[in-house]
């Protein structure tokens, strides 16, 4: 899974999966180790969530909740307001 997750991030590729029973579409950024020690994506969301503050925000995916990870054949341009520092991470493994 963390494979698909480099590859994404290098090539700017969207990902859909399922977290916490939901589908997600997302633009993928940061992949790292977060705040609490867990593997964690920092990404774009374009689709899904829970309510419908759910769709075109910043999100942080923990790994161990993501599901029928899928890489896409779709790519994204940069987003002005991404910042790696933003990503609240301990460590960055990847970044666009």
């Amino acid at each position: 899974m963390e494979n698909i997750i480099k590859i994404a991030i290098e090539n700017k590729q969207v990902l859909r999966f399922t977290y916490k029973n939901k589908n997600r579409l997302v633009e993928p950024y940061t992949f790292g180790e977060s705040a609490t020690g867990k593997d964690t994506l920092s990404a774009f969301q374009l689709e899904g969530g829970s309510d419908a503050s759910g769709d075109m925000t910043w999100r942080q995916f923990a790994l161990r909740e993501i599901r029928d990870l899928e890489l896409l054949d779709t790519n994204f341009e940069l987003r002005e307001d991404y910042h790696p520092s933003n990503a609240r991470m301990n460590f960055i493994y990847w970044t666009v």
